[in-house]
């Protein structure tokens, strides 16, 4: 009796010791993922801060053009240093998109990262995010 009881201890202490270490192995995988996630939705933000940015200067630009053609009937632009900046900066900011987009996909493949595991939070931030823009949700109840 003794002999199994013996048995049974050193089998309970080898198990819980693989159990440890498996929790430990699996806590370790966890926490690396997280913190990949955090660095992607980061990125994400700033994509669609970027995105944000972009779509002024479009606006701006637009508003350069339409002006031109209604109050000048002017519709070549050579030399208008304004139009180029806009075009230029909204270029500028297309590049950094894109370089943002390319350092996602880098974690993502590095890490095996589904688009699935990333999406859902930051789509609810830019619904929100574009229905403030459209003035239908406030920002802080302060404000109300």
């Amino acid at each position: 009796m003794s002999k199994l009881w013996d048995d049974l201890k050193q089998n309970m202490k080898e198990w819980s010791s693989a159990a440890v270490e498996k929790a430990e192995e699996v806590s370790k995988v966890a926490v690396a993922k997280t913190e990949e996630l955090t660095k992607i939705s980061k990125i994400k933000l700033e994509i669609h801060q970027l995105q944000r940015d972009r779509r002024k200067q479009q606006e701006a630009l637009g508003k350069l053009v339409y002006g031109q053609a209604k109050d000048n009937n002017m519709v070549n632009f050579t030399g208008n240093t304004e139009f180029y900046s806009h075009v230029e900066e909204i270029e500028s900011i297309s590049s950094v998109i894109s370089e943002k987009e390319k350092e996602i996909e880098k974690i993502k493949d590095e890490y095996n990262i589904q688009e699935s595991e990333v999406s859902g939070n930051m789509e609810e931030a830019q619904v929100k995010d574009e229905l403030s823009e459209a003035g239908e949700i406030k920002d802080s109840p302060e404000s109300e």
